[in-house]
């Protein structure tokens, strides 16, 4: 009949065989793990991705990793003029950008009266991105930082909104390529 398995042969136990696939498998990951440092990393992620059917496109930068954060308050009304002199905020953010891995991302505010508005549009959001420029402007003033290190956000959902302020939070972007 052709549904009859044929005779095990004796000597080798079937676990035998199992055991051997997961070496072989085992000798793969490690050639793998090797082979990554040695190529590009992107490349070989893109390609196990593609191997797996993954989107082929490009994959975007994940967003740095908040650590920390500080502020500058007590703007006036209508107004993106710093209310000090930044130099505890500059002090901070030098500490911060030490590490070749940090990142810093400033976020102005305004507190949502209508006397808190930008005079030449009237818009509150225009206000809190001048407020963010002008603390990013005294910190490429004081070469707080190398470009790209720096970024300028209108984020209304951070702490501090309903207020006049900029928060500068420091946020761990990882290994740079």
């Amino acid at each position: 009949m052709m549904d009859e398995f044929p005779e095990a042969l004796p000597g080798r136990p079937i676990w035998l065989m199992t055991l051997a696939d997961l070496a072989l498998l085992l000798v793969g990951f490690f050639v793998l793990v090797q082979a990554s440092q040695h190529l590009d990393r992107k490349a070989l992620a893109r390609g196990i991705r593609e191997g797996f059917g993954g989107a082929t496109g490009p994959v975007a930068t994940p967003e740095p990793i908040p650590m920390a954060a500080a502020a500058m308050m007590n703007f006036a009304p209508g107004s993106a003029a710093l209310p000090s002199a930044p130099a505890g905020l500059i002090a901070w953010a030098r500490e911060a950008v030490r590490d070749p891995r940090v990142t810093l991302k400033i976020s102005g505010s305004a507190d949502g009266s209508a006397a808190d508005v930008d005079p030449a549009t009237g818009n509150g959001a225009v206000l809190a991105a001048d407020r963010a420029r002008a603390v990013a402007a005294a910190f490429a003033a004081a070469h707080v930082a190398p470009a790209g290190r720096i970024t300028i956000v209108n984020a209304p959902d951070l702490p501090g909104h309903n207020r006049r302020t900029v928060i500068v939070t420091m946020g761990f972007a990882g290994e740079r390529q």
